[in-house]
């Protein structure tokens, strides 16, 4: 079986509460000594004690914070199967390529219940060590899915008890005007590009977050968090 890697300390927690197997830990003294959690015994993962440089020469990066796992390969979910739960609320990326971006996505997604992130096969970000690390380990417990056509796949599972949101800057309709309270895709474009075309003609509604500043938008993962708490806020004060 290929294994993945998980570096940094709330993602290697992460994914030790999280479904993948993790099949060995490592850890620098001065991490065991800082984290107590990495001091627990887990029958059935090796666990070894690795110099930084030794860490940082198997990952690639510095930004481990001494603490690396070796999982099983993240299993992404079935983006059908998403659509099809009770009132989902659904984040869709349109080619978001930066994996901070979709790490950054991923936590607000799993803190405010999303049901789960949908991203196109060709041109976006991949679920990958650097994404489990920015995501702060959420991505163990939000389902992340990946379909090959993100317009063809919205066009199929929208209907009376889904509707698709583009997330379109000062051209849509106010957040707090907008009903979120059913079920739900919030379609989130690229830095600088927006929606495509094809994907926006799919959409139900335009939704915006209204700025009181200078700056015309937002960082996708910063609406992204507006929106989803907006939704929840909605979901719930009743």
């Amino acid at each position: 079986m290929t294994a993945d890697q998980v570096y940094g300390r709330r993602a290697v927690r992460e994914a030790l509460r999280g479904p993948r197997e993790v099949l060995e830990l490592w850890a620098t003294e001065r991490a065991l000594a800082a984290e107590p959690w990495l001091n627990e015994p887990r029958p059935g993962i090796r666990s070894k004690v690795m110099a930084e440089r030794v860490l940082t020469e198997k990952v690639g990066t510095r930004d481990h914070q001494g603490v690396v796992a070796k999982v099983a390969p993240y299993r992404y979910a079935d983006a059908y199967e998403l659509a099809q739960r009770p009132t989902p609320l659904l984040v869709c990326l349109d080619r978001v390529t930066d994996p901070r971006n979709l790490g950054a996505v991923a936590r607000s997604a799993e803190g405010a219940g999303a049901t789960g992130i949908v991203v196109p096969a060709h041109g976006s970000a991949m679920v990958t060590p650097a994404v489990c690390r920015s995501s702060a380990g959420a991505v163990e417990h939000v389902p992340i899915a990946v379909v090959q056509n993100l317009a063809r796949y919205l066009g199929e599972v929208k209907g009376p008890d889904l509707w698709v949101y583009g997330a379109a800057g000062e051209s849509g309709k106010p957040m707090w005007e907008t009903d979120l309270t059913g079920g739900a895709a919030i379609v989130f474009g690229a830095e600088g590009r927006g929606l495509r075309p094809l994907v926006r003609r799919t959409c139900d509604e335009l939704v915006s977050i209204p700025l009181a500043g200078t700056v015309e938008s937002l960082n996708v993962s910063v609406a992204a968090a507006v929106l989803l708490y907006e939704a929840r806020r909605q979901r719930t004060s009743g």
